[in-house]
């Protein structure tokens, strides 16, 4: 039996996959990919990423306003976000958080961004889907402060940050997701931060169409090759394939708990 694994991160709206999602969806579950998320950047595109959600038995989503994009945006509101999460298949809230590599004259607006987003995560109970580049500092620093103001579960996806980050939303509580990053022969940094971290706190995912694993670096990723990336990370854990696959099943389910527990209408 193929082991099961989720990917935890992609992007089903994006025009690379126009037409295509059925078959999409159907190579994932050919190598054991049998559940999703997809990712909302823009909440006026919610209700799109929904509809493939509704369309696509496997398929949940989140939603949120990338930090890319903040500025473009208008800023989301707590409540605007609490309402979408009455959806069965809003599963997360995000991907928010800061990025300093493109958009740095941008970092209060999406400082202030991320703090909504937190608090709207806080009030559901949903996990904060988390995009921190070349912002390490600001990032630890704010998920800490708001922290103390309430509890609130998160995933750092595709990490490649530094190691102080890294511990730092560890410390937290909070789980880190593993991306095709660490399957590139110049990524060893990136393979020794998930080496120092606790197996049942790590996800899988492909941020696809983005960041295509080991042998496809370079093409457009999918769904699928979430396998790929899961094979180097037992690797990583020196864990058997087998094992590795069920364990961070097991943490999304933990983390992603919404997920878990759905039931399609009969």
């Amino acid at each position: 039996m193929t082991p099961e694994l989720v990917d935890s991160h992609c992007h089903l709206d994006f025009p690379d996959f126009e037409g295509e999602i059925d078959d999409i969806v159907a190579r994932a579950a050919a190598v054991g990919v049998k559940r999703m998320v997809t990712i909302c950047t823009r909440l006026k595109n919610e209700p799109i990423v929904r509809a493939i959600a509704e369309a696509h038995p496997p398929v949940f989503y989140a939603a949120g306003t990338h930090p890319m994009s903040v500025a473009e945006e208008p800023l989301a509101t707590v409540d605007e976000l609490i309402v979408l999460t009455q959806h069965p298949k809003m599963v997360g809230i995000g991907e928010t958080g800061l990025d300093y590599h493109y958009t740095s004259e941008s970092a209060q607006i999406q400082k202030d961004s991320l703090r909504v987003h937190i608090n709207a995560a806080r009030q559901t109970g949903l996990p904060l889907i988390i995009h921190a580049r070349t912002a390490d500092d600001d990032m630890a620093r704010i998920l800490a402060e708001e922290h103390k103001n309430g509890a609130y579960s998160c995933v750092m996806h595709c990490y490649c940050s530094g190691p102080e980050l890294a511990k730092a939303s560890l410390d937290l509580g909070f789980y880190l997701s593993m991306s095709g990053i660490a399957t590139f022969k110049n990524s060893q940094e990136v393979r020794d931060i998930f080496t120092a971290a606790p197996v049942d706190r790590v996800l899988v995912e492909t941020d696809a169409p983005y960041l295509a694993p080991t042998p496809y670096r370079g093409k457009r990723n999918e769904p699928a090759y979430t396998a790929n990336t899961a094979k180097v990370g037992a690797e990583v854990f020196k864990m058997d394939y087998v094992d590795f696959a069920a364990q961070t099943t097991a943490n999304f389910d933990r983390l992603f708990s919404k997920a878990a527990h759905f039931k399609a209408p009969s």
